[in-house]
């Protein structure tokens, strides 16, 4: 009996410690964040997919970290998201008061090792977490003369496209590589709203590398009355509402193991779809603090049905499962890092 109450003293101070050391955490982060203000850079224009939802986390996220700081957007665009990517690394505070919302390729670019546009290591970033989990997707103008993905074989399809490292550019030029479709890239929009613009002014017939929970958000209508159809899903999983839709996975298409391979490093990014990192100098205890809040700010029901009228999915990651991902990506064999950054780059790769 006598040792089964020591255990129970033992349970009991080491259950107080631990309540003791969480409490003092938290007095720690609520008398850093107090009266502070943090500052989400987006990497995308206003208007876009990212920036809907970057600036609905920044509406909420400040009632669940602790100090109750004011959270504010502020779009930064540029360069496929590198200018907010270099910007958080090297120049930002790195106290946990500035968030880069940046695109998924940013971390696929450094994978590949192209290091053009970056002054960063994406794999040093401090991971917050995602907002969604993407399916992109190539869509059409139903007036225009392909009708399903087949077509891309025989005919040509103009599409609009930003910079090169963004994936409405990357994504066509890697499937004309892989498997031997017939995109023609327009680049050079400042972001997916010039182009959704470009395609109702028929400057262009088509868009790849688009979001499909983007497409939903910013042009319900074009799906519903059939302004413009879905041809495939760039993806490795898909939506089974777009597969009721008719739209295959451009995996099907791949014609060896090795070109499935390469897009599926590319489509990993989708698992993260909607990153949001701080600096590599962060404190632990600030980054696990972001992290919580992140979580709790989408599931925050006020949230949510705001997202529910905005027509957004909310799917969102934690941090340290992203940071998981990336390790993953960053450990892929130098031949499929090879191949890939030639398919993106629009050279032949495969059969």
């Amino acid at each position: 009996m006598r040792i089964i109450k020591i255990i129970k003293l033992l349970f009991v101070a080491a259950f107080s410690v631990a309540a003791f050391t969480n409490a003092h955490a938290q007095d720690s982060i609520a008398q850093f964040y107090r009266g502070k203000t943090v500052t989400i850079y987006i990497g995308s224009t206003s208007g876009g997919g990212f920036d809907t939802y970057a600036r609905l986390l920044a509406r909420f996220m400040g009632r669940y970290i602790a100090g109750a700081p004011t959270v504010v957007p502020s779009n930064m665009p540029g360069a496929g998201s590198h200018l907010v990517a270099n910007y958080i690394y090297n120049v930002a505070p790195k106290d946990g008061t500035a968030i880069g919302a940046i695109f998924p390729n940013v971390i696929l670019d450094a994978v590949l090792g192209d290091r053009a546009q970056e002054k960063s290591d994406p794999s040093k970033f401090n991971y917050i977490g995602s907002g969604a989990r993407d399916t992109y997707i190539c869509i059409v103008r139903s007036d225009a003369q392909i009708k399903n993905f087949a077509d891309l074989f025989n005919h040509e399809l103009v599409v609009g496209a930003t910079a090169g490292g963004g994936s409405t550019r990357d994504y066509p030029l890697m499937l004309n590589a892989l498997l031997g479709t017939h995109f023609k890239v327009i680049s050079g929009y400042p972001g997916t709203r010039e182009i959704l613009l470009a395609l109702e002014k028929n400057e262009v017939a088509g868009a790849c590398g688009t979001a499909w929970s983007s497409m939903t958000q910013q042009r319900p209508d074009w799906f519903k009355n059939g302004t413009m159809n879905v041809l495939v899903q760039e993806s490795s999983l898909g939506l089974p509402e777009l597969f009721t839709r008719g739209a295959p996975l451009a995996t099907s298409f791949a014609k060896t193991a090795e070109q499935k391979q390469i897009l599926d490093l590319v489509y990993a990014q989708q698992l993260f779809g909607r990153p949001y990192v701080v600096a590599p100098d962060v404190m632990p205890e600030r980054v696990k603090a972001l992290r919580d809040a992140f979580m709790a700010t989408w599931a925050d029901v006020e949230l949510q049905t705001e997202a529910q009228k905005m027509m957004l999915d909310i799917s969102p990651s934690n941090g340290q499962e992203i940071q998981n991902v990336v390790t993953q990506m960053f450990e892929t064999p130098q031949n499929i890092i090879d191949k890939t950054k030639a398919a993106i780059a629009g050279e032949k790769v495969g059969p």
